[in-house]
């Protein structure tokens, strides 16, 4: 990723690991929102909150960062589901980077994986290469 700029973080801290939203752009016009520590239902709105946040901007390419994810639960995906449609009409692609093995575990078991395009790395999925 080339430029960082835009950058807007946001934490919450019920119990376990806090959630840590950072929100970035790349030089290609693509928004990143980095995700790190823990997604549950306790820091559902934050996640919420940020991923529309993000959508209103009106990137070309919205980039779900899960590398520094430590557990995420269903909540991910009822999150990702819906904000999908906002982004789909606004001509957004949504895609999902670097998901952790338990968060691909559980992208794979509800399908989701079906439903977005999963990248290796940020870099790749700010490229759209090697999906």
């Amino acid at each position: 990723m080339s430029a960082r700029h835009g950058l807007r973080a946001e934490n919450t801290a019920a119990g376990g690991l806090p959630l840590r939203i950072t929100t970035t752009r790349s030089g290609r016009g693509a928004r990143v929102v980095h995700l790190a520590g823990e997604v549950d239902q306790d820091r559902r709105r934050a996640l919420e909150h940020a991923l529309a946040r993000a959508v209103a901007d009106r990137p070309t390419r919205l980039v779900v960062d899960m590398s520094a994810l430590a557990f995420c639960d269903s909540t991910i995906v009822n999150a990702l589901l819906g904000i999908r449609g906002s982004a789909t009409a606004a001509g957004i692609e949504l895609v999902l980077a670097a998901p952790p093995a338990q968060a691909r575990r559980l992208l794979e078991i509800t399908s989701v994986d079906e439903v977005f395009a999963l990248y290796g790395s940020v870099g790749a999925a700010v490229a759209g290469t090697g999906g």
